[in-house]
């Protein structure tokens, strides 16, 4: 490959369990660290509904459809990658089981565990809305009934937004002191430092991955942050044009839920706008989430710089073609 050649093809991946599934020309491709120590690379299959249905790729709609494939693909990838790195429910030995894990894996099995998964992703939306929509709004009612006696009911959503960014914060810091979720943060790093490596049009070595910036801004933490901005916008317009919305709070609570898809839309383009431009407008959106990707990504080491090379190597053209004739020819050179 040509040094110094910036290369414009949007590729994009996700930090897994051990490893790292990257998206490109040639699909998606998963790599992951074995127990073993070996890397193995695996092509995976991805359905996307905009080629059976055109208007899932229209401006948008496309943001929308694309959030809901890429949490159901991410998803499968992590149990993926856990299974791979030996982290699947049959690799517990059984000494290491308590008496009430035995009776629920010889009684129930996989019913119980897909009861449990089930309960879990509950609680998990549960806590979200607990989270990010109710606490915001209950703690700026507060604030603003017994210190501002509701003077300012109008800026209800800024501060809203903001504290929901606090909380966002906030949340992230204390999960990235646990050190399973430190490691595939690592690998986070690994996936954006390769893909800036081969955006810059430089060989994809471990030297070369190292000297790049962990900090991309089509990063999902930049996203999460463009709708949080957003949201702020369209909520703060729709108090000011229809001011008793506000005063109604099961029904301010049931808007806002409301209008996250076309606040994900929007965030979508913007994204898709930034990949391509550099602008005081792009950057001034994008600042928080770079910032926030210095809680959410850190600095990989050589071995989890090698697998995110082999993730992006394996949807390449011009590495995995090249790896394909190779291995014909060995493949001549031994059958002749």
């Amino acid at each position: 490959m040509s040094e110094n050649k910036e290369k414009k093809v949007s590729i994009g991946g996700q930090a897994l369990i051990e490893g790292i599934m990257m998206q490109g020309p040639k699909g998606a491709a998963m790599s992951v660290r074995l127990p073993s120590g070996e890397i193995e690379t695996e092509m995976l299959e991805v359905k996307k509904l905009k080629d059976k249905f055109k208007p899932a790729g229209w401006p948008l709609i496309r943001g929308i459809v694309n959030m809901v494939e890429s949490l159901t693909f991410g998803f499968k990838c992590i149990e993926k990658s856990a299974e791979k790195a030996g982290l699947d429910d049959e690799s517990i030995k059984e000494e290491d089981m308590s008496k009430l894990d035995k009776w629920l894996s010889d009684h129930f099995g996989p019913k119980m565990i897909a009861v449990i998964s089930g309960i879990a992703m509950v609680l998990g939306f549960g806590l979200s809305f607990l989270l990010f929509v109710y606490l915001p709004t209950f703690l700026v009612d507060v604030v603003d009934k017994y210190l501002f006696k509701d003077a300012l009911s109008n800026l209800h959503p800024l501060f809203e937004g903001i504290l929901r960014m606090i909380i966002f914060v906030l949340y992230f810091y204390f999960v990235s002191l646990m050190p399973d979720i430190k490691r595939v943060f690592m690998y986070h790093g690994a996936e954006h430092k390769s893909i800036f490596c081969y955006e810059a049009g430089l060989e994809l070595t471990v030297e070369n991955v190292k000297k790049q910036s962990r900090f991309h801004p089509r990063c999902g933490t930049s996203f999460i942050f463009v709708v949080l901005i957003i949201s702020i916008f369209i909520s703060s317009v729709l108090v000011v044009l229809f001011p008793a919305i506000d005063d109604i709070r099961p029904l301010w609570i049931a808007i806002k839920l409301l209008i996250v898809p076309l606040t994900v839309a929007l965030s979508y383009e913007f994204i898709k706008y930034a990949g391509c431009h550099d602008n005081v407008f792009v950057k001034i959106l994008s600042f928080p989430g770079l910032m926030m990707q210095r809680i959410s990504t850190k600095e990989p080491t050589d071995d989890i710089i090698e697998v995110g090379i082999a993730s992006i190597k394996a949807v390449l053209p011009e590495y995995s073609d090249s790896q394909e004739v190779e291995a014909s020819e060995q493949n001549t050179e031994e059958n002749s």
